[in-house]
């Protein structure tokens, strides 16, 4: 296929911001702080895919045969990333770094403390439920807000790491830098997943759900001050950041200075004999609820939505946000229904830890696709991919062998992460390629959001259709879901390109139309 390239808009954001490109070359990164990113980032994911995977274990412990407990936890952990994620992402791009890192880190560790110490409250009384069930309740909340505003606040680190600083860190080396760096970064969240699920299902199997639940929470307590020495030595050693740091501390200082200008009151001149007319008819943007619409379209939120759907990327950002909307993942409500089917919890792990075996493998093959067929065209090839193998999925619902639909769906899952992977890391690439340096934890805050926001639809279908013998409607609702995730994703591309594929380009039709077409002018 031809190489096509994604143009970065430079001289826009020299334009916006008014800085042009550094003359000299960056410093080289220094390995030193390179690798401490990623140890940092490795410890902060460790924890939330630790939960991420334990949490639908212990709600499906503490209220067996259904799967409502674990949905309704997905859907207020969704419903609050969807609801403030864009808000978090402003917050992020009008604060300083350090303080950015304080806040994420105290509130993310201290969260997951909170949430595995109600877990153990909760199973070292089995019969609480029975017994008291005002206490049972209250411990119960406890854990799904904690874990809610845990995830919350790993969602600002996930903006700050992958959408900002990997950037930042790579502005003015080759493209293959970020390329590398982001697919390093992904790695080491599917490394995470990978193994902590492994983990946590030899401690739940071996030893017991309490042992899991303390160690979660003691690692939160441990990790907590080595990721703040890991990130604040980033920041300090890498020059880039905190030039970067100081111009987003001046856009925000002339932000506020703006707005302040604009919200000073004006006085207007009266003529006379106009007072009483005025009192008569007041202007319809001073009513009640042209004041409510004004404020609220003037909200962090609806701003952050607004950046957002300007981009030239929001096309495949729906796209891969669609793909939440799915129960077709190791998430809790699969999880869940394996264990509700008798799959032993060693081999949910296990099976977890294949899954992000094969999408760590993406991390290896996307720079080497990237740089080939361009990063549109490897997000087209990797969906279609994706899709292929989720036909495994579809397939299992009309097995009916003991545990082997079970594990048809596994694999299914399993197979079809390489796709998914290499899609999600096209996509990114795409936004940080094209959303200019001022808007960047922006539109990372409304991904993230838009992603939640249809997480948590799946979640809500997953409190309606609770029972896990039904879970194959869920199944065929996901995989449509997914389909039109990729019809999208396929519609930008030929909107772009006006084709979809190279067909001219592949070397064995090429020789098949060499013989075909002599052959068919002797006839």
């Amino acid at each position: 296929m031809e190489k096509e390239t994604i143009v970065q808009p430079d001289a826009k954001r020299e334009e916006e911001e008014g800085q042009g490109q550094p003359q000299n070359p960056p410093p080289e990164l220094r390995r030193r702080l390179v690798v401490s990113l990623y140890v940092g980032y490795f410890l902060a994911r460790w924890s939330a895919r630790t939960w991420e995977f334990s949490v639908a274990l212990y709600m499906i412990y503490l209220w067996p045969n259904s799967l409502l407990l674990v949905a309704l936890y997905s859907a207020i952990e969704s419903g609050s990333i969807a609801i403030f994620g864009p808000i978090v992402g402003q917050w992020i791009e009008g604060m300083d770094y350090v303080k950015v890192l304080r806040l994420w880190l105290m509130f993310q560790n201290l969260s997951y403390t909170v949430a595995g110490g109600a877990v153990v409250k909760l199973l070292l009384v089995p019969d609480l439920k029975s017994h008291n069930i005002p206490l049972f309740a209250i411990l119960i909340v406890l854990t799904i807000v904690a874990g809610a505003v845990g995830m919350l606040s790993t969602l600002g680190g996930t903006i700050l790491i992958e959408r900002d600083w990997a950037v930042v860190m790579s502005e003015g080396h080759p493209p293959a830098v970020l390329t590398r760096m982001n697919s390093i970064i992904r790695g080491i969240d599917l490394s995470s997943k990978l193994m902590s699920p492994v983990i946590t299902g030899l401690i739940v199997s071996f030893v017991s759900l309490k042992a899991s639940a303390m160690a979660f929470a003691g690692w939160a307590i441990v990790t907590a001050w080595v990721e703040y020495w890991l990130f604040i030595s980033v920041y300090n050693g890498v020059p880039a950041i905190v030039s970067s740091n100081e111009r987003r501390v001046l856009r925000s200082k002339t932000k506020k200075t703006v707005e302040a200008t604009t919200d000073e009151p004006v006085s207007v001149s009266i003529v006379p004999g106009t007072e009483e007319a005025s009192r008569e008819d007041p202007p319809r943007s001073r009513n009640g609820m042209f004041k409510i619409l004004d404020k609220v379209s003037k909200s962090s939120f609806v701003e952050a939505w607004r950046i957002y759907v300007n981009q030239e990327v929001v096309l495949p950002g729906v796209s891969l946000a669609l793909l939440y909307f799915t129960v077709l993942s190791f998430g809790t409500l699969m999880t869940a229904t394996l264990q509700w089917q008798g799959i032993p919890t060693y081999i949910i792990g296990i099976g977890r830890g294949i899954s992000a075996t094969v999408g760590l493998a993406a991390t290896f093959l996307y720079p080497l696709m990237q740089s080939r067929i361009s990063t549109l065209r490897t997000g087209l090839w990797s969906f279609w991919s994706q899709w292929s193998c989720l036909l495994i999925c579809v397939a299992s619902i009309w097995v009916n062998k003991g545990n082997i639909a079970s594990y048809m769906l596994m694999a299914g899952v399993a197979t079809s992460r390489l796709g998914l992977w290499m899609f999600d890391l096209a996509v990114i690439q795409q936004m940080q390629d094209l959303v200019s340096e001022s808007d960047r934890c922006v539109v990372g805050g409304v991904q993230n959001s838009l992603q939640a926001g249809l997480d948590l639809m799946g979640n809500v279908l997953g409190i309606i259709v609770s029972n896990p013998k039904d879970f194959w409607i869920l199944n065929i609702i996901s995989f449509a879901t997914v389909t039109l995730a990729g019809i999208i994703y396929t519609v930008h591309l030929y909107h772009l390109r006006h084709h979809i594929f190279h067909f001219e380009k592949i070397p064995l039709l090429n020789k098949f139309l060499l013989k075909l077409l002599p052959s068919r002018g002797t006839m």
